[in-house]
């Protein structure tokens, strides 16, 4: 057990931010098309967070015309150039599932000081 917990601790990544339920932010994510890598950026609001250790995953949630789309990010995934908070959001939830419900600004989440 301790070989695999050594191999897991090297994959794993400190270079990201502290992210929080209800925080907005900015997945920078590696594309690939053809024989290209792009940077291509998802901005919406934490919904989710999963798990811990390895398989550590968020779910980011956004309006794009008119639709919601929700896109889950692993945590270490190397796909993931980089992570920015835009905005901290203050929740009294641990899952935000209710801001599928929600249209305009009552899908707003407070921001924490």
């Amino acid at each position: 057990m301790d070989i695999i917990k050594a191999l897991q601790a090297e994959q794993l990544r400190s270079d990201l931010p502290d992210l929080k339920i209800g925080d907005t932010v900015r997945v920078y994510v590696k594309v690939k098309e053809g024989n290209r890598e792009r940077v291509q950026m998802f901005e919406g609001t934490i919904i989710r967070k999963k798990h811990g250790g390895l398989q550590e995953t968020f779910t980011v949630r956004r309006v794009s015309y008119g639709v919601g789309v929700e896109r889950t990010f692993p945590v270490h995934s190397p796909k993931i150039d980089r992570v920015e908070i835009v905005r901290k959001g203050k929740v009294r939830r641990a899952k935000l599932y209710y801001l599928r419900n929600r249209v305009g600004k009552a899908a707003k989440v407070k921001e924490r000081i």
